[in-house]
């Protein structure tokens, strides 16, 4: 892998990222499709459903679960169902609507199901690690949907290989599975048995755990990765997003407590939350990046916090300028609330192909050095002749966000002041976020007046560390903000982990 800067295009993985990655362009590594991209990406969203009416089209209604989560991953996606406790399953490596139609759909009746859509944070990019996964032992069968990373995964692993354990993925989700399937054979029940798996499991996991007759909804005692409930008349939903449920008409209930385990089986909904403590550390960059922007995360809009993020930057570092933009789509947000604190004007300056796809083709040599205007390009009516303050949520190596301003220098902006609304990374996560490592990132190796310099800006300002809690706009939330400050919430230290287990 190359580790030029600026020898950028489009990702020689399969990410089709939801905004711009930028890329180095090299032979894709099958175990780290993404190295080189320059923005973090998506760790993956699940989706489950469990039918009391028994009326209730569940593959159908997955389906347009996924379809808006697709933005946390899109890799690969699968459903799971469960028909009686007759199991059947389909997934495959692609986007949603790719992967399934009707009449794979049609074939996936059930009561209970569960999805998944994929970016790989930890194990190759290659079909055998797609979810839900499926697995048959003793006690039946058992589906799993997993969101996050563990940080004991390899420990785990190790120690169920040494009593037998053949693995058929490279994935944590699979250790997960094995681990809830041995707890099983001690207790009466699966919701038990995830109980006693989730005391063993060290890092972020929301998960979807279905059994013949079961569905059961689990989040990690600190609360990194998101999970919602909501009802669609009887039935009961579940999903990364309260956009998903959105999406298939279903009343938002509730988040799913930290640490908290939810059954719903013939009997109704039970909750145990003797898991449940209040060292909690929900993941900073959801509201940041990942969400979807008509989400609510734990009761904050991320929306909301978006804006509240470009305030804030209006705030830390004033400048002269005659608009203000936003790189698509999350650095919008960003930008209006920029504009609302800085009385400067939002126009609409980049514009996004919402139609390249994750498949496109990459361009040849002569052609890398104006890839990014494959997906973003500038506005020259409304960019040309103005001083122009650009929002976006994050540089991770520099390469896009270099391109970028040079596109705008030559539709005819005056000046580019950039604005990042979050602060420097520096640290790598071990948690489920793929940001490269350490000294890959460029705020390791630059000051803020180099980083301006190397993309060709006027200034740069990152959002304050200070200003992390104004993004939760008044509620009280304890966040991780790892990746900036090194500060792990469980104690995790980069000298805690090998190479294979780093989220590189």
């Amino acid at each position: 892998m190359k580790k030029n800067n600026f020898e950028i295009g489009s990702c020689p993985g399969t990410c089709g990222n939801s905004s711009y990655c930028g890329a180095a362009f090299s032979e894709p590594d099958v175990d780290k499709p993404h190295e080189g991209c320059d923005k973090p990406h998506e760790e993956c969203g699940v989706f489950g459903v469990y039918s009391y009416s028994e009326e209730l089209a569940v593959a159908p209604c997955v389906y347009h679960g996924l379809v808006a989560l697709q933005h946390r991953g899109q890799e690969s996606c699968g459903i799971a169902v469960s028909d009686r406790g007759v199991f059947n399953h389909h997934k495959d490596m692609g986007l949603v609507s790719e992967v399934f139609n009707k009449e794979i759909l049609d074939g996936l009746p059930g009561q209970a199901a569960i999805g998944h859509v994929r970016y790989s944070t930890a194990g190759g990019s290659v079909r055998e690690n797609s979810q839900p996964l499926v697995m048959r032992y003793i006690k039946g069968f058992l589906g799993l949907a997993h969101n996050g990373n563990l940080t004991n995964a390899h420990e785990l692993r190790s120690e169920l290989e040494e009593r037998g354990a053949i693995f058929q993925t490279t994935i944590d989700s699979e250790v997960i599975a094995y681990t809830i399937a041995r707890e099983r054979l001690n207790y009466h029940s699966v919701q038990e048995a995830v109980k006693a798996a989730m005391q063993r499991l060290h890092g972020a996991y929301s998960l979807l755990v279905m059994s013949p007759r079961k569905l059961i909804a689990a989040r990690d005692p600190k609360g990194f990765r998101p999970l919602c409930m909501g009802r669609i008349d009887n039935d009961i939903v579940f999903a990364s997003e309260s956009c998903a449920l959105d999406a298939v008409g279903a009343q938002f209930m509730r988040d799913v407590d930290p640490g908290e385990i939810i059954t719903c089986d013939e009997k109704g909904i039970h909750s145990d939350r003797s898991l449940c403590t209040k060292d909690i550390a929900h993941c900073v960059f959801e509201y940041i990046y990942f969400a979807r922007t008509d989400s609510v995360i734990d009761g904050v809009s991320v929306y909301d916090s978006r804006r509240q993020a470009g305030r804030q930057l209006a705030k830390q570092k004033p400048v002269d300028a005659d608009i203000v933009i936003g790189v698509p789509e999350s650095g919008i947000d960003a930008a209006i609330g920029y504009a609302e604190e800085s009385g400067i004007p939002y126009a609409k300056g980049i514009i996004k192909n919402n139609y390249i796809g994750r498949t496109f083709i990459k361009p040849d040599q002569s052609q890398r050095t104006n890839a990014v205007r494959l997906k973003l390009n500038a506005l020259k009516s409304i960019v040309g002749g103005r001083r122009v303050v650009m929002l976006d949520d994050s540089i991770v190596r520099g390469t896009t966000m270099q391109r970028i301003v040079s596109m705008l220098r030559e539709a005819g902006a005056s000046e580019v002041h950039v604005r990042i609304s979050s602060p420097a990374f520096r640290n790598p996560c071990f948690y489920g976020v793929d940001i490269p490592s350490a000294e890959d990132l460029i705020a390791n190796q630059h000051t803020v007046e180099e980083i301006t310099e190397l993309i060709g800006a006027d200034s740069l300002d990152f959002l304050d560390l200070d200003a992390i809690g104004k993004l939760t706009c008044g509620k009280k939330m304890p966040l991780c903000t790892a990746c900036f400050d090194g500060r792990y919430p469980d104690g995790i230290t980069t000298h805690h982990m090998s190479k294979d287990d780093k989220i590189l």
